[in-house]
């Protein structure tokens, strides 16, 4: 099964796997984990914040996801279609793009923010 791991979870399975949900561990662990490029693009733009996750986003995605054979997720225009149609429940546009990757590809979505549940994407916690 793929699936698609939101930023704060890719960065805690690779560093601290512990504040992992069991559910969230175990789909990492069987299934295909895809990264989306978005989440690189979050950690760019939020590596200078003294609460964020990265701070060398480019250093850390060469070593940890690309070399760990994670696939990463490109934003297609189908990715942007899906975009365009989401209601407004959410206002993090990282996490909405997330949210329309994971309906555009079909795929659960690991996440610990239960708000993007009312997208009626399927989601792993």
């Amino acid at each position: 099964m793929k699936v698609l791991a939101d930023t704060h979870t890719l960065v805690w399975a690779l560093r601290t796997p512990d504040l992992l949900s069991s559910p969230a561990r175990a789909a990492m662990d069987a299934g295909e984990v895809m990264a989306s490029v978005a989440s690189l693009w979050e950690l760019c733009l939020k590596c200078r914040k003294k609460d964020s996750l990265v701070l060398d986003p480019i250093a850390w995605w060469s070593q940890y996801v690309t070399n760990s054979g994670i696939r990463t997720l490109p934003i297609r225009v189908s990715d942007i279609a899906a975009l365009c149609s989401l209601p407004e429940i959410h206002k993090d546009p990282f996490d909405r793009i997330l949210v329309a990757q994971s309906m555009a590809e079909a795929i659960p979505l690991i996440t610990k923010d239960a708000a993007l549940t009312q997208y009626g994407i399927s989601t792993i916690w």
